[in-house]
C-alpha cells in the first residue's frame, strides 16, 4: 500500500512539473508586438490638450511604457483696452525721501518703466496722463487737474510728458484728477483702467475747499472712486509719504488715517479695486511689479482636472501594472482600482506654461491566459477627463483612442527528440497515475470484505 502511495505521489510531482515548463514554455515562446500606436488627444481649450501615447516598447522584455501628458500652452497675454495714469503734482513731491531721493523722481521714474513695459510690443493698449494738483486761481474746480497726454502708444512721447511734469500745486484734488481723466476714455467697449499715483490725504475737491479735508470732500472723492468702478473702471491707487497718520488738520476732526481709511479703505478691504499704501521705499516695487501684474488678464489657468484611465479586462488579468515614476504635478492612485479597473489623476491647479507628466509600464504576466493569444488587445478602455476652463466652467470630455498589443505563437513546428521524450514521458507518468489510481480503488473494495 505504501508503495502505491508513494507511486501515485511521484507521479503527481511529475505533472506538476511538466505543466510548469509547459507554461514556461508558452511566455519563452509568444512575442509581443505593438498592432497600432495612435495619440489619444483630447483638446482643453484652443491650445491646450491631454495626450496618452505610447512612448517606449521593450518588446524582448513584453513590457510597453505608456505616458499621460497634459500641457497648459495658453499664454498670459499682455492687457489691452485703455489706461489713464494720474500723477499727483502737488508740491509735496518734492520732499526727499528716506532713500536720498526726491519722491517725484522716484514716483514718476517708475511710472515710467510702467508704461514702458506696458507697451513692449503691445499694440493694443494705449495710455493718457492726467497730472493734479490745485490751482492758483480756480480752485476746487476741474482745473486743478491738466491733460498731459491723450491716449497714445507711442512710449517716447508719453514718458517725456511724464518727465515735464512740474510739481507746484500747493494742495492735493484728486477727484478733479479723477473726473478729467474718466473724460479722456473712448466710447470703445473695451478695457479701461486708471491707475492713481498720489503723496498726499485728498484735502480739496470740486467746490469744497473751505474748510480743508472737509467731511464734503472726503465724500465726494470717495464717490467719484465708486462710480468708475460702477463703470466698469478698474482702479489702481497707490498712497505714499504719510508721516503721522495721527495728525489731525486745523478745522476738521478727522485724523489722516481715518481721512485715508474713509476714502480708500485699507490694502486688505480697498474702497474700489486695488490698494497699496506704502513707504516710500516700497513705491519702484510697487508701481514697476505689483500694478503691472494687477494690469495682467487673469492667469489662464485649468483647474480641478481629474483624469480617470481604464483598462480592459483582458489587460489588468494578464498584464503587471506598474509606474515608472510619480506624477510631477497633483496625486495619482497607488495602484488600479479593481472595481472599475482604472486609474485616477487629480490635478488642482495647471497654470499657463505648465505641463503634468506621468508614465507605467505594462508587462505580461508569465501565467498568462493562452486564449488571448492572437486578439488585438486595447492598452486602455477610455479615458474620461472632467476640468474647470479658464472661466471657472466645469467642461468633462472623454476619448477612446488606445495603442493596440498583439501576442502571438511561432508556427508550428516538429518536436525534437528531448521534446518528444518529456511528452512521451508526461502521457506514461498520466497513464500511470490512472493505473495506480484504479488498483487503489479496487484493493480498497475488497478490505471492505
Amino acid at each position: 500500500m505504501k508503495k502505491k502511495i508513494s507511486l501515485i505521489l511521484f507521479t503527481f510531482i511529475t505533472l506538476t512539473f511538466l505543466i510548469a515548463n509547459l507554461s514556461l514554455a508558452s511566455y519563452s515562446t509568444v512575442t509581443m508586438s505593438v498592432v497600432e500606436e495612435p495619440i489619444c488627444t483630447i483638446e482643453l481649450g484652443e491650445n491646450s490638450q491631454f495626450e496618452k501615447r505610447l512612448i517606449e516598447k521593450n518588446l524582448n522584455n513584453k513590457e510597453v511604457t505608456l505616458q499621460l501628458q497634459v500641457t497648459n500652452n495658453e499664454t498670459s497675454l499682455k492687457p489691452t483696452g485703455e489706461i489713464m495714469l494720474v500723477l499727483d503734482n502737488s508740491n509735496s513731491m518734492l520732499n526727499e525721501t528716506s532713500t536720498g531721493e526726491m519722491r517725484k523722481d522716484l514716483v514718476f521714474e517708475s511710472a515710467q518703466t510702467l508704461v514702458s513695459n506696458l507697451l513692449e510690443d503691445n499694440t493694443q493698449l494705449q495710455i493718457g496722463i492726467v497730472s493734479f494738483s490745485s490751482s492758483e486761481s480756480n480752485e476746487a474746480t476741474i482745473e486743478d487737474a491738466t491733460l498731459v497726454s491723450s491716449l497714445s502708444n507711442d512710449v517716447s512721447k508719453l514718458n517725456n510728458a511724464i518727465s515735464n511734469i512740474e510739481a507746484d500745486g500747493p494742495r492735493t484734488d484728486l477727484q478733479a484728477g479723477l473726473l478729467l481723466a474718466s473724460q479722456q476714455f473712448s466710447e470703445e467697449d473695451n478695457n479701461k483702467y486708471m491707475i492713481v499715483l498720489t503723496d498726499g490725504v485728498p484735502n480739496v475737491a470740486i467746490d469744497s475747499n473751505n474748510p480743508y479735508y472737509s467731511d464734503t470732500t472726503i465724500t465726494q472723492t470717495k464717490e467719484q472712486l465708486q462710480t468708475f468702478e460702477n463703470d466698469g473702471i478698474q482702479i489702481t491707487t497707490m498712497l505714499t509719504g504719510i508721516d503721522d497718520e495721527s495728525y489731525v488738520p486745523n478745522g476738521v476732526t478727522k485724523s489722516f488715517g481715518e481721512i485715508i481709511e474713509e476714502i480708500f479703505g485699507t490694502p486688505e478691504n480697498p474702497t474700489v479695486g486695488n490698494f497699496y499704501y506704502v513707504t516710500d521705499d516700497q513705491i519702484e516695487t510697487t508701481i514697476t511689479d505689483n500694478i503691472y501684474n494687477d494690469l495682467l488678464p487673469v492667469e489662464k489657468t485649468l483647474t480641478n482636472i481629474v483624469i480617470k484611465d481604464y483598462f480592459p479586462e483582458e489587460i489588468i488579468d494578464n498584464f503587471d501594472f506598474a509606474y515608472v515614476s510619480d506624477a510631477n504635478i497633483g496625486e495619482i492612485s497607488a495602484e488600479v482600482n479593481t472595481n472599475d479597473n482604472s486609474i485616477t489623476w487629480t490635478i488642482p491647479e495647471l497654470a499657463s506654461g505648465q505641463t503634468a507628466t506621468v508614465q507605467y509600464t505594462l508587462k505580461l504576466k508569465e501565467t498568462f491566459d493562452s486564449s488571448i493569444v492572437d486578439k488585438i488587445l486595447d492598452t486602455n478602455e477610455k479615458v474620461d477627463i472632467t476640468y474647470n476652463d479658464f472661466d471657472g466652467t466645469e467642461q468633462s470630455k472623454t476619448s477612446d483612442v488606445t495603442p493596440k498589443l498583439r501576442l502571438t505563437e511561432p508556427p508550428a513546428v516538429l518536436p525534437k527528440a528531448g521534446t518528444t521524450l518529456l511528452i512521451g514521458f508526461g502521457v506514461l507518468a498520466i497513464g500511470l497515475l490512472i493505473f495506480s489510481f484504479t488498483k487503489l480503488s479496487i484493493l480498497n473494495n475488497k478490505m471492505k470484505y
